[in-house]
């Protein structure tokens, strides 16, 4: 029996004997989700079966989530803005979009959708300096404390996910990194990302509505030294966790497999009692058979997992793939709440008028239609009148962005097994006027 379980049971024996409460011992009544084998436990007893969103873009953004295709990384976004808009003015733009792209109304959306578990997906640069020691600080504080306070309000649970750590953990524009996964070589890009970790810890340690810490997205591209990196990541993860648990004994960590979540070959038995180990998997077979290595880890260890990240396929592949998840009892998070002209998504942006020039600027030469037709862009449009109409394009984002603006994807919704409410006053979507990517 693990220290956990001996506790556990050892609290139960006092409520039997005392009278006290069930669940309640020298701290109180439990107040986290807890592990119980392959079980997530609530605070009330109950099996919990996590059914969560990404909050993809919003603190991390992704380039293909504004249609570039070689712009693809937050570095290489910003530049694009910047080429846009100047210094001062890409400084509001970003303030302007972390203010408007997620807000209380989208998180009372997705609670009233059906969700139970928000995953937020995050930067390091953003609640940290560059310096070795990094000083912590930055624009990302505020904004997560306040979203929590929001999925509080909701009665929705939150996942915190480091998608990109110092250095790069997964060599790739992912982790806005070189193009290799550094952190696994640098001792300084080590200490930043043990150091965010910590500081969340302590920051949340006594939060509930904090559900966990998913500690690296996605580490170790396949084509990398894998057979170098990967015995190095779950001693990564000792170290992670062993910081967090100086200040947080509590909370659940979740653990991404290598090759962008997709391998747990790597890994021993669980050396923590509220791990929870997590895959991502897209457009794969809907069949057993495809996620059959997870499900036997589960079983060989007694551990729970989770699906962090699927989606970005039909709603017909969708219900399969989370029916399949829900038939063996794992709990599931698909990608993502919002995205531009998209049918994958719970809610979609529309595509602003001009934000073909956007993609040119961004991507470095003209834009086509899916057809192939080329679009306006410096190709077509003197350098001025390209810039003035990315600008323009630019102001229609962030006005696009807001909830009240952008459509609801019935079907994605109805896929995942929720049901749209009567009274979201948005529209629902119709086909994407661009090809998906």
């Amino acid at each position: 029996m693990s220290r956990r379980r001996f506790a556990q049971a050892a609290a139960v024996l006092l409520a039997l004997t005392f009278g006290l409460p069930a669940g309640a011992g020298a701290e109180g009544p439990q107040r986290f989700v807890t592990v119980d084998g392959r079980r997530l436990v609530a605070p009330d007893g109950q099996t919990l079966l996590l059914k969560g969103i990404n909050l993809g873009n919003w603190l991390m953004p992704e380039g293909y989530m504004f249609k570039f295709k070689k712009a693809k990384s937050p570095r290489r976004i910003r530049e694009a803005v910047e080429h846009v808009l100047g210094p001062s003015d890409t400084a509001v733009f970003w303030q302007t979009f972390r203010e408007r792209y997620i807000t209380r109304d989208d998180i009372r959306l997705i609670r009233s959708l059906g969700f139970n578990t928000v995953r937020i997906p995050l930067h390091w640069g953003l609640f940290m300096s560059a310096d070795d020691p990094p000083v912590i600080g930055g624009d990302g504080w505020p904004l997560l404390d306040r979203l929590i306070g929001w999925a509080g309000e909701a009665g929705l649970r939150v996942v915190i996910d480091l998608h990109a750590a110092p250095g790069g953990q997964t060599g790739i524009n992912h982790d806005d990194g070189s193009g290799y996964p550094l952190m696994f070589y640098v001792p300084r890009h080590q200490r930043a990302t043990i150091a965010l970790w910590r500081e969340i810890a302590s920051r949340y340690r006594d939060e509930p509505v904090v559900l966990g810490y998913d500690i690296l997205n996605e580490p170790i591209a396949p084509f990398h030294d894998v057979a170098l990196l990967n015995p190095r990541l779950e001693r990564m993860y000792r170290r992670i966790v062993a910081a967090i648990r100086t200040v947080d004994p509590e909370h659940l960590v979740f653990l991404n497999g290598a090759q962008w979540a997709t391998s747990f070959a790597m890994f021993g038995p669980p050396f923590d009692d509220r791990l929870v180990y997590t895959y991502h998997k897209f457009w794969s077979a809907t069949t057993r058979q495809a996620i059959a290595e997870y499900i036997d880890f589960r079983n060989r260890h007694d551990v729970p997992i989770w699906l962090g990240e699927s989606g970005e396929l039909t709603d017909a592949w969708t219900r399969e793939f989370r029916e399949l998840h829900e038939r063996h009892g794992i709990g599931w998070s698909f990608w993502t709440y919002k995205n531009l002209d998209t049918g994958s998504s719970v809610v979609t942006i529309p595509r602003p008028a001009g934000w073909d020039a956007v993609i040119s600027i961004a991507d470095g030469g003209a834009a086509t239609a899916p057809g192939g037709a080329a679009l306006a862009g410096p190709a077509e449009l003197d350098g001025a009148a390209a810039v003035q109409a990315a600008q323009a394009a630019l102001a229609a984002y962030l006005r696009n962005i807001e909830l009240g603006n952008c459509a609801i994807n019935r079907g994605y919704v109805e896929a995942l097994g929720l049901r749209v409410p009567h009274d979201t006053g948005l529209p629902d979507a119709g086909p994407p006027t661009t090809e998906p990517g």
